[in-house]
This record gives C-alpha cells, sequence and structure tokens, in this order.
C-alpha cells in the first residue's frame, strides 16, 4: 500500500537522507524559526495567542509562519528545509516509518488531543442521531489518508456506518475545497474546523450538529515535528518554544473565550471577534488541547487504531519510531 502522502514523502525523505545533516546549526536557546502550519484555524489557538502576546519573543524566538495548505505540502516543506518545524498531524510520520524509511521527522510536542472538526448539516435537526440521521447519507468528510478523514471514518464506524454500504464519504475533495463543494453539490453533510464552522452556520447555510473530536476520543491529532538534527543542535529553543505553547494554553484556559479572541484577532483579521469568541468556546467544550506538549502511548494507540480502520496501515510503529518526548518532559 502507497498512497499518494505516503509516496511524496517517501521522495523527500530519499532526498534529505542524501544530503545528510549538512549545515546544522549550534545549540541555541533564541532565533528565528521558519514554522509551516498544515491549514489556519482557530483549532490551533495556542499557537497563534504565543505568537500574538509575545510570549516566543519573550525567549528571543521570532516565529515565520507560512501555511503548508495540506499535510503533503508540509511534510515537503520541512523535509527540503524550507521550514524547521512543521504543525501537522502524526500520521505523515507514521506513514513514512510505516514504509521502512529509517530517516524521518520527530514528533516533539503535541498540541491538540482531539479532532477539531464539526459535523455541519444544511438540515436543521432537533436531536441527531450519528447512526440513524447518517444512514444512506452523503458527507464530505476530508482528502482519503488523512487523519480529519480517518477519523471521521473511525466514529462512523463506532456507530455502524460504513462507507460504501450505508454511507457515502467524499474522500476525493482537496481540504481547502471542501465547503465549495459542499455548497454546489448534494451532499447532506461536511466537516468543518473553526473558524469556518461558525461562520458557515452564521451566514444562514447550514447547521452544526455535532463534534467529531467529542465522539472519537482522545488523539494526537495535531503536532509538532522536526528533523532530529534540528532538535539535536537547537534543543534549548526546543524547550523555550514548547514553554510559549503552554503559556499561551494557561492563557487560553484561564481567560474568557472573548478576552482570548482579541488576542487571536491578529491572526484572523477578516473573522469578526464574536466568532473567533464563538470558535474558542467550541473548542473548550470538547477539551480540544493538549494541556502538556508530551505525547502519552495510549493515545497514539488509538491513533493507530484509526488509521487500521481506514486500511491506511497494515502493521505497527512504534511509539518510540515517532515520538521524542524529551522536550516536552521538561515543560
Amino acid at each position: 500500500m502507497k498512497k499518494f502522502l505516503c509516496f511524496a514523502c517517501a521522495i523527500m525523505l530519499t532526498i534529505v537522507s542524501l544530503l545528510g545533516f549538512v549545515g546544522c546549526k549550534e545549540n541555541k536557546a533564541e532565533g528565528t524559526v521558519r514554522l509551516n502550519e498544515v491549514t489556519h484555524s482557530v483549532f490551533y489557538a495556542p499557537l497563534y495567542v504565543a505568537i500574538n502576546n509575545g510570549y516566543f519573543k519573550e525567549s528571543g524566538i521570532t516565529i515565520e509562519l507560512t501555511n503548508g495548505g495540506g499535510s503533503d505540502a508540509s511534510m515537503t516543506a520541512l523535509l527540503s528545509g524550507q521550514a524547521d518545524i512543521a504543525l501537522m498531524g502524526p500520521e505523515t510520520v507514521v506513514y513514512v516509518a510505516s514504509g521502512g524509511s529509517t530517516s524521518y521527522p520527530k514528533v516533539f510536542g503535541q498540541l491538540t488531543k482531539r479532532d477539531g472538526s464539526f459535523l455541519i448539516s444544511k438540515t436543521q435537526y432537533s436531536n441527531f442521531n450519528w447512526q440513524t440521521d447518517l444512514t444512506g447519507k452523503t458527507v464530505i468528510a476530508g482528502r482519503k489518508g488523512g487523519l480529519p478523514a480517518m477519523t471521521f471514518e473511525w466514529v462512523c464506524a463506532n456507530n455502524h456506518l460504513y462507507n460504501g454500504s450505508n454511507i457515502t464519504l467524499d474522500t476525493n475533495t482537496a481540504f481547502n475545497m471542501m465547503v465549495p463543494v459542499f455548497e454546489s453539490t448534494d451532499a447532506e453533510f461536511c466537516t468543518m474546523f473553526e473558524p469556518t464552522a461558525s461562520q458557515f452556520v452564521s451566514n444562514g447555510k447550514g447547521y452544526l450538529v455535532g463534534s467529531v473530536g467529542e465522539y472519537s476520543g482522545e488523539i494526537p491529532y495535531t503536532c509538532f515535528m522536526a528533523k532530529p538534527s534540528y532538535l539535536k543542535s537547537n534543543s534549548e529553543l526546543i524547550v523555550n518554544f514548547l514553554k510559549a505553547i503552554n503559556k499561551a494554553y494557561n492563557f487560553i484556559m484561564n481567560n474568557p473565550s472573548n478576552v482570548v479572541a482579541e488576542s487571536l484577532q491578529p491572526s484572523f483579521e477578516t473573522t469578526t471577534l464574536e466568532a473567533l469568541a464563538s470558535a474558542v468556546e467550541s473548542y473548550k467544550s470538547i477539551d480540544a488541547w493538549k494541556e502538556t506538549p508530551d505525547m502519552t502511548e495510549d493515545s497514539y494507540i488509538r491513533l493507530l487504531q484509526v488509521m487500521q480502520n481506514a486500511g491506511e496501515i497494515s502493521k505497527n510503529v512504534g511509539f518510540s519510531q515517532v515520538v521524542d518526548n524529551t522536550y516536552a518532559k521538561q515543560i
């Protein structure tokens, strides 16, 4: 089994392995970090709060943020040297490791601990039921092989819903095209992240009927990762980076959502404070963010189960192969 994502990552990893560890930097505690995020969402609120509230700057860290627009692009940016750190789903590393590669990035910090998407319907339901109300329906669920689609399929399976049997899951639509396709087709449901979900509902285009993360259980959904050479050469910077994220998490949890929205506004200039506050409240309500940045092995095992259920991997990849909790344990 070789999915497109695995194939793309394998190519880049081969290039990196040939280049070796050329250009490693000396161990430092401050400097510029080129960070590539897989997409832009309030789901990653601690990152933006850390930037906008100056928590990174307190440690002399300057963040240069770029958007990958997909996990394959973010992984390529990381492996090609265009980014120092990438924020994306850990399934990307699992794919590479399961393919037999011995050179790949390591997860050094976890940001979110469950799926951050919400199920949006074109029809209003007074008492939505996942099993009965989704039977026979079409759902735009994300791209095949990506964690959003796999997690949704996992939730469906737990409700006795199976793609191609009693439900149709559209997993061929690009992430940034999901909402337009939902609006222009006969699909009854679509999964959306915040603030897109709140904006879609507030515009009267649909109804929020459920949280995917609430039903999926804890999964190491979005993580920070870097090449081992970068981690080794910048260990103090990595610890300070995670400290800034953790400080932002505490700010979010200890302040009202409208106050958090003000800290998020510079990162979402076209989104109203009301929509941002609503999005923050939604994620608080499902306990979306990781209190500490270390990944647990139990949650990692669930990630593997989700991937196996989707038919994307056939064998387990050891926890220590993918995760390095050395830096997170210092927080």
